[in-house]
């Protein structure tokens, strides 16, 4: 373990944390609601600084990030862990885990930030991504290895429900290159009864990350019955088209899993109606995911429509692009690469 960062001692030996938008008061020998920073004798700790429980060069676009870099290879790494706990969880068995089974010890292997970017130099890594639980529970272990990638030339990446605080943003400006965000919903009531949070500190992270100078992409899981209503969607469309229209948007399709078992895998027609209200919003790029030959994967030129990037699935090529702008009329793609 390894003390934390962002938090301040109260009287008591209770200790807040401010690293999250829980803001968790956590008394001494207790946890807070993420289960893997706890508080010892006044002082908070990061559970599982450098326990990884995986580490593995993925295709950029499986973050999913579609105009960072793209074509090229990122290494992924998650300790366990979650500061929500979202009833759909693709990834529970690792992001839940220790919710799931109290008392168990943290499992994941040792590896030191050191030994991470020399594993994404080996693979040929550009990138290295905080994912697959969420990456700001893990922030020192993420801090720690941005800042030694950093020197080498190797960007960081988060792929998160975006429920930090601004503090913790500050605090990781200028190592954040990119980040997809999860904006899983636009109603309060849904993130507060599935997924144990809250919408607005989740607008307000994708505002700040804006402002801030990070690249970000944002992905919705569509669920039936849950957030995929047109007048949601339309808000949702329209809050990103309000930060920026070249944000891209990925709408992902949803199949049964963890404690929602109660409905059945999104259709193809429901993405395509998403991907409409999307364009109609004023969004210049917006994908459909999750169902590879989906029919919105490609990136195209918002300005004559050619296709500049072909995809189907994780596999991408630079089809019609020329540096950042199109090969056919030369307008300007918006991203990094």
């Amino acid at each position: 373990m390894r003390e934390a960062r962002l938090y301040e001692k109260l009287q008591g030996a209770k200790v807040r944390c401010f690293l999250c938008a829980h803001r968790c008061v956590i008394a001494d020998g207790s946890g807070g609601l993420c289960g893997v920073r706890r508080n010892q004798g006044g002082i908070l700790y990061a559970a599982t600084y450098e326990r990884v429980i995986s580490a593995n060069p993925d295709p950029i676009e499986k973050k999913p990030l579609y105009h960072y870099k793209p074509g090229t290879w990122s290494m992924s790494v998650a300790t366990v862990g979650c500061n929500f706990t979202c009833d759909f969880c693709q990834n529970h068995s690792i992001s839940q885990l220790l919710k799931d089974n109290p008392g168990q010890s943290i499992p994941g292997g040792q590896l030191e930030a050191s030994r991470i970017v020399k594993e994404a130099r080996r693979h040929g890594c550009e990138t290295i991504s905080f994912t697959y639980t969420e990456p700001t529970v893990f922030y020192e272990l993420a801090f720690d290895t941005a800042a030694e990638a950093a020197r080498l030339g190797i960007d960081s990446i988060f792929v998160t429900n975006g429920y930090m605080t601004s503090e913790m943003l500050d605090d990781f400006r200028p190592l954040l290159k990119a980040a997809n965000i999860d904006l899983k919903s636009f109603s309060d009531s849904t993130y507060r009864k599935v997924c144990g949070g809250s919408l607005q500190p989740v607008l307000d992270s994708i505002i700040k990350m804006h402002q801030q100078g990070i690249w970000i992409e944002i992905t919705t899981l569509l669920i039936p019955g849950l957030n995929d209503s047109r007048e949601e969607l339309m808000q949702l469309a329209s809050f990103i088209a309000g930060v920026d229209r070249d944000i891209p948007w990925h709408i992902s399709a949803f199949h049964p899993d963890y404690r929602m078992l109660d409905r059945g895998r999104t259709t193809l027609e429901s993405l395509h109606s998403a991907w409409r209200i999307g364009q109609s919003a004023g969004l210049r790029y917006v994908y459909t995911g999750n169902i590879p030959g989906s029919g919105y994967e490609s990136t195209r030129c918002p300005s004559c429509g050619a296709v500049v990037i072909s995809r189907y699935g994780f596999d991408s090529h630079r089809t019609g692009l020329k540096g950042d702008r199109c090969a056919g009329c030369g307008a300007q793609i918006s991203g990094v690469f």
